[in-house]
């Protein structure tokens, strides 16, 4: 079997969807199942939908595209603010948008328009993690513009955590939220059906008794796929993290004495590193690199050392481990690293039906 490769445990995915959406449906939410980890690969996808998720989430068309020419036929939310370049082809791929310019809003509906078709909007709030949307005041105003477009719907609100802040959500900030829903409601005389609370690291909150806010959404990737909260890296309990491993074959081997200094530059790894002097300690080159995946993201196994890589070659010290030319070894990845190596095209994808 080829590699370097990504082995992706579907069982382990399909029990780690159920296990969260059997929570988060008890209190009322909907999970929307990210699929931008794992790009190009339907399998997964569907695995998604068949635990529990009542829809995807890709934030790039490509991806999207692929899931329609294999079948997928679930609905599908675009989750990145729309490139007004890309305004036909989100309305031919994508039954919902998140936005943020009304601009973009009045561009899909004119796309709509030509279709006969009529897109869902949801307005995203920038509720302190600033990677985008609208500031909580001007939200009303915006919502009842989007009101008087034809061929678009206005569906719901949503917002994002933990992004760039890497700060989970506040009680106060969920009621704020909920808050904002009201206000839209009574401003523009609808419903609102949805209210994403955010992303994986938004779900300790909503599972916390202390939640009472309205979020009846929540758009999930990292938490499933991984089994961990994103901003904590904590395990959620009865999640699976070892549904994917990336594996790589060993090129380089020798046991030398020597002591050298390494100087790395990746400010992820330690300045500085010293190679051990002893001479039972195996110094390891894998036929992997940045071209292939995050480096710094990868769970060393027990006994090995990282000492650091470039874009074709990881180095590690292999303690007590005996691997010849040709051996492999195995990686659990944080989600940077999965989603690089998802996408990586040296990088093969074996999936395991279990």
């Amino acid at each position: 079997m080829s590699a370097p490769r990504v082995e992706v445990n579907l069982g382990k995915i399909r029990e780690n969807v159920m296990e969260i959406t059997h929570r988060l449906n008890a209190i009322g939410v909907e999970v929307t199942a990210v699929t931008k980890a794992v790009c190009r690969h339907p399998e997964i996808a569907q695995v998604l939908l068949d635990g529990g998720a009542v829809s995807l989430a890709e934030s790039r068309l490509k991806n999207v595209r692929n899931l329609r020419e294999t079948g997928i036929l679930c609905p599908v939310t675009l989750i990145r603010t729309p490139m007004l370049s890309e305004a036909s082809e989100i309305v031919q791929l994508c039954e919902t948008s998140y936005n943020t310019e009304i601009s973009v809003i009045k561009a899909l509906a004119a796309e709509a328009r030509k279709r006969a078709l009529v897109h869902n909007i949801i307005l995203m709030v920038n509720m302190g993690d600033n990677r985008e949307g609208i500031l909580p005041e001007h939200v009303a105003k915006i919502a009842n513009q989007v009101t008087k477009i034809s061929n678009v719907k206005l569906t719901g609100i949503g917002t994002n955590f933990a992004c760039l802040s890497n700060v989970a959500p506040t009680h106060e900030q969920m009621l704020a939220l909920s808050k904002i829903a009201k206000e839209v409601e009574l401003s523009c005389g609808l419903a609102i059906q949805i209210v994403s609370g955010g992303s994986s690291s938004s779900l300790p909150y909503i599972l916390s008794k202390k939640n009472a806010s309205r979020v009846n959404n929540l758009r999930l990737g990292e938490a499933i796929l991984l089994g961990v909260d994103p901003v904590t890296g904590a395990h959620i309990s009865k999640m699976h993290t070892d549904a994917f491993t990336l594996i790589a074959e060993v090129i380089e081997t020798s046991f030398d004495p020597t002591l050298i200094k390494l100087g790395l530059h990746s400010p992820a790894l330690e300045t500085h590193c010293m190679i051990s002097n002893r001479s039972d300690v195996a110094r390891l080159i894998l036929a992997l690199g940045y071209q292939d995946t995050d480096v710094s993201g990868l769970s060393m196994p027990s006994g090995v050392t990282l000492m650091g890589g470039t874009s074709d070659h990881v180095i590690i010290h292999a303690d007590g481990l005996y691997l010849k030319l040709g051996s492999e070894i195995k990686f659990q990845m944080n989600y940077k690293a999965l989603m690089h190596a998802m996408a990586a095209p040296d990088v093969d994808i074996h999936v395991l039906h279990t």
